[in-house]
């Protein structure tokens, strides 16, 4: 089993979420503040007088543990709904996973996804 953790801009996690969701089990999506290679939003400061560079983007990880053999065509899927061409369309990072437990069902491994 393998664990996929895409880390994309906030404005794809429709796209992405809609590109994944009939090819994965479940997955879990967490918002946040990330600083990478993209270019960062300009923000109008008060009432509109001066303007400033965020420090953060605004992104999203988007997480779900599959089957070993799923992972080329989520890989895909996610990049493909990702890609825009500019730094900072994200970053997505495969690790394997030892174990899994369905705490309703208390089924173990493959079975528990």
């Amino acid at each position: 089993m393998k664990r996929i953790e895409a880390t994309v801009h906030i404005d794809k996690t429709g796209a992405v979420s809609e590109a994944i969701k009939g090819i994965v089990g479940g997955f879990t999506i967490l918002e946040g503040n990330g600083r990478g290679s993209g270019q960062r939003q300009t923000i109008r400061a008060g009432r509109g007088t001066g303007t400033f560079i965020a420090e953060f983007n605004k992104v999203a990880t988007i997480s779900t543990i599959v089957n070993d053999l799923d992972v080329d065509k989520i890989t895909t899927a996610i990049t493909n709904a990702a890609f825009t061409g500019n730094p900072g369309d994200g970053i997505i990072v495969i690790s394997s996973v030892d174990d899994t437990i369905n705490i309703a069902s208390k089924k173990r491994g493959n079975d528990a996804l």
